[in-house]
């Protein structure tokens, strides 16, 4: 009975022995995998897409292609107008302020005339009564005044001074004064009165006085230092 019981375990495990021998081994490495390709289960592989679905996937693409192309088109169309608007709307601000500033100064200019003059006349007669006369430092307080009100108006004042080359924007000659060195010549003399120019533009609207060297062969240095000299 032990007998024929192993023997039939014996029997029962030679089976699953031969199986097992017998099933064919699957390669392992690349070299094994080249020499003996294993074919690929259908069961992997995805589901290649039908002929109408692609095509109705192109369409769909091309037609976001293209709506993509519009708006790129509009996109760079508004730019420009907004380019285009900015550049006239400041165009006209500065025509604007080119008109607002020549009419102010068209209305001013009667007033600026009477108070240049004005200016003058207070500064002329303070000079002729003295500065250290209490007469002479009102009018020339008075002169100050007008200055202010002038450079309030746009308007500042400037001087010639003594040695400045002539400039015939700037100058205005009431007198010449003979020297006998040359390098002194066409060079303020003595100033008589300021001259005034707009702050902005740097216009001049009444340039200033002065009397100026002018260079005369026959005049001779009687001292040094004295470039005016003598006429012979």
């Amino acid at each position: 009975m032990e007998e024929r019981t192993r023997l039939v375990s014996d029997d029962d495990l030679r089976p699953e022995e031969t199986t097992a021998a017998e099933e064919p081994a699957r390669p392992t490495g690349p070299a094994e995998r080249e020499a003996h390709p294993v074919a690929d289960d259908p069961g992997d592989r995805a589901p290649e897409p039908a002929d109408g679905e692609l095509a109705e996937t192109e369409d769909v693409l091309a037609r976001m292609v293209e709506r993509l192309g519009r708006v790129e088109e509009q996109t760079a169309e508004f730019h420009r107008r907004s380019a285009h608007r900015e550049t006239v709307i400041d165009r006209l601000h500065e025509e604007n302020q080119r008109l607002r500033g020549g009419v102010g100064r068209a209305v001013l200019q009667p007033v600026v005339a009477d108070l240049i003059r004005l200016y003058d006349q207070l500064d002329r007669e303070a000079r002729r009564l003295g500065e250290g006369e209490s007469t002479g430092a009102l009018f020339l307080s008075f002169a100050d005044d007008v200055s202010q009100i002038l450079d309030r108006c746009g308007f500042e004042v400037f001087t010639a001074e003594v040695g400045e080359p002539f400039q015939h924007d700037r100058h205005r000659p009431l007198a010449v004064v003979p020297c006998a060195d040359e390098t002194l010549h066409n060079t303020v003399a003595e100033a008589a009165a300021v001259g005034f120019a707009e702050r902005e533009t740097g216009r001049v609207r009444r340039p200033a006085q002065a009397r100026f060297h002018q260079y005369d062969p026959q005049v001779r240095l009687d001292e040094p230092g004295d470039p005016e000299g003598t006429v012979r």
